[in-house]
C-alpha cells in the first residue's frame, strides 16, 4: 500500500512541477518578446484607426445624403472608439512602468514588461477581431421621411369662406365608405393651399400612417409620379419596367393600414392602377384626395365619390388679404383709394391678390397707378382654367421684376415641371446662358437660388 501512495504522490508532484514550469515558461516568454508584441500592437492599432477613419468617411457621405446610419455600423464605431481610448491609455501606463528599472536601476522591470507584453497580445487579438467585423454591406439606409408639420402652410389663410369646404373634406376623409375625394376650382382659388392644410391636419391628428403628396403636370409622367410617391415612403424603385414598379409600389402602399395619397392639379384621367396606387376594394385603407380645375375630370374621369367646389373670397376677406400682403403703406391717404381699386381688379382671387400685392409692396403712387392701368386693360389670356384676372396679375408681377435676369429666370421656371429640382434648373440656366458674372458652379448655384427665392419670381 505504501509504495502505491508513494508513486501517486510522485506523479502529482511531477504534474505540479510541469504546470509550474509551463507557467514560468509562458511568463518568461512574455518578457522576452514584449518589444515584439508592443510593436505588433502598435501596427495593428494603426490599421484599426485607418479602418475607423475610412468607415467614418462613408458614414459622413451617407449622412450628407440624408441616410440613417445602420445600427451595427454605429455599434462597431463606438466599440472601436472605446478600445482605442482605453487600450492606448492602459498600454501607455504599462510602457511607462516598464521603462522603470529595479534594484537601483540595475535590472529591467520584469513584472511590468510581462504585463505590457500580455496586454499587447490581448490587444492584438481584440483588434484583429474588430478588423474582421468591419465588413459592412453599406453603412446607411434611406428611412421613410418623417412628416413635416409646419405650424401652417405659409400661403394658407383661415378664411370663413373656406371653412365649410375644409370641414366637408375632413369629414369625407374620416368617412370609411368614401375612398376618393375631389376639390375643384379655377386657377388661383387656393386649392393647393387648402389640401396642404388638410394634409397637415390629418398628420397632426394621426388619422393616417402615411400621407404622400404628388404635384401633377399637364402631361403626367408615370415613372416620375411613382418616384415621388416611393421617395416619400422610403422605397427604392430601381426597376425600369413601369409594370414592375407599379406592383412594388402597390405592395408597399398596402403595407400601410391607412394611407392618404394627395394628387394635386390633375389635368386629365390618371390610371391609378398603372401608377401602382391601390384603391377601392384593392385597399380600403388607401384614401385619395384630388384637386383639379375641372370638375368633369374628377367626377367622370377619376370617378371621385365626393367633389367639393372652392370659390373666390368675399369682399372683406379679399381686402384683408391684400392689406396683409402689401403692409401698412396701403393705409396712407395717398395710396388707399388707388389700392382699393387695384384690389378690386384682382376679382377676389387669392393668387391674383397675393401676386399683385407682393409686386406693389413698398412702391410709390405712380407705380400703383400704372399697375391699375395694366389691370384695367383687356387680358389676352387664352389659357384653359386661368381667369383673365389671374393672368393679368401674373403679367403685372412679371413686368415689375427688376432685371432681365429675373424675368428670364421667371420664364424658365414656367417652362419646367413643378417638381423640377434646383440642380436641373441650374443645368438649364447655365446651358441657356441666363446666369452671368459667375466663374464657378457653386457661384452659379448661389445666384440661381437668390433669383428663385426672390418673392416676385417665386410666387
Amino acid at each position: 500500500m505504501e509504495p502505491i501512495l508513494t508513486g501517486a504522490a510522485a506523479n502529482l508532484s511531477s504534474e505540479a512541477a510541469k504546470g509550474i514550469f509551463q507557467d514560468m515558461k509562458r511568463h518568461i516568454r512574455y518578457v522576452i518578446i514584449y518589444k515584439k508584441n508592443v510593436d505588433k500592437f502598435e501596427e495593428k492599432l494603426k490599421m484599426l484607426i485607418a479602418k475607423r477613419a475610412s468607415l467614418q468617411q462613408e458614414v459622413d457621405a451617407a449622412d450628407r445624403n440624408g441616410e440613417k446610419i445602420k445600427a451595427d455600423v454605429q455599434h462597431w464605431s463606438n466599440t472601436v472608439d472605446k478600445v482605442i481610448n482605453e487600450d492606448v491609455k492602459k498600454m501607455k501606463d504599462l510602457e511607462d512602468k516598464a521603462k522603470n528599472k529595479c534594484f537601483i536601476g540595475l535590472c529591467p522591470n520584469i513584472k511590468s514588461r510581462n504585463q505590457l507584453s500580455r496586454k499587447a497580445e490581448e490587444g492584438v487579438a481584440t483588434i484583429d477581431d474588430l478588423i474582421q467585423q468591419c465588413q459592412f454591406n453599406g453603412v446607411g439606409y434611406r428611412d421613410v421621411p418623417e412628416a413635416i408639420l409646419d405650424a401652417s402652410p405659409k400661403d394658407f389663410e383661415t378664411f370663413k369662406s373656406r371653412e365649410k369646404v375644409f370641414n366637408d373634406i375632413m369629414e369625407a376623409i374620416k368617412d370609411a365608405t368614401i375612398n376618393m375625394i375631389g376639390l375643384y376650382g379655377l386657377a388661383g382659388m387656393g386649392k393647393t393651399s387648402l389640401v396642404k392644410e388638410v394634409a397637415r391636419q390629418v398628420q397632426e391628428l394621426k388619422l393616417f400612417d402615411s400621407v404622400v403628396t404628388v404635384i401633377m403636370t399637364q402631361t403626367p409622367d408615370i415613372q416620375n409620379i411613382q418616384d415621388q410617391i416611393a421617395e416619400l415612403l422610403g422605397l427604392r424603385l430601381e426597376d425600369k419596367s413601369t409594370v414592375v414598379r407599379a406592383h412594388r409600389l402597390c405592395e408597399r402602399l398596402k403595407k400601410g393600414k391607412k394611407v392618404l395619397v394627395v394628387l394635386d392639379n390633375v389635368w386629365k384621367k390618371l390610371d391609378l392602377e398603372e401608377v401602382g396606387i391601390p384603391f377601392g376594394n384593392q385597399h380600403k385603407g388607401c384614401k385619395i384626395l384630388l384637386t383639379s380645375r375641372d370638375q368633369n375630370v374628377l367626377s367622370n374621369g377619376m370617378d371621385a365619390e365626393k367633389t367639393f367646389s372652392i370659390g373666390d373670397l368675399d369682399d372683406e376677406e379679399a381686402w384683408d388679404l391684400f392689406r396683409k400682403m402689401v403692409g401698412d403703406s396701403v393705409e396712407s391717404a395717398e395710396l388707399r383709394s388707388t389700392a382699393i381699386e387695384v384690389a378690386q381688379r384682382c376679382a377676389r382671387l387669392p393668387l391674383a391678390i397675393a401676386t399683385v400685392a407682393r409686386a406693389l409692396r413698398n412702391k410709390s403712387l405712380f407705380a400703383w397707378e400704372d399697375a391699375l392701368r395694366q389691370l384695367q386693360r383687356p387680358s389676352s389670356s387664352n389659357f384653359t382654367g386661368i381667369s383673365a384676372d389671374v393672368y393679368s396679375a401674373i403679367e403685372l408681377s412679371y413686368n415689375h421684376l427688376e432685371s432681365d435676369e429675373l424675368k428670364q429666370t421667371f420664364l424658365l421656371c414656367t417652362l419646367l415641371r413643378h417638381d423640377s429640382s434646383i440642380d436641373y434648373l441650374l443645368q438649364c440656366a447655365i446651358g441657356l446662358g441666363l446666369i452671368n458674372g459667375v466663374s464657378t458652379v457653386k457661384e452659379a448655384r448661389n445666384r440661381l437660388l437668390t433669383l428663385v427665392s426672390y418673392q416676385a419670381c417665386l410666387d
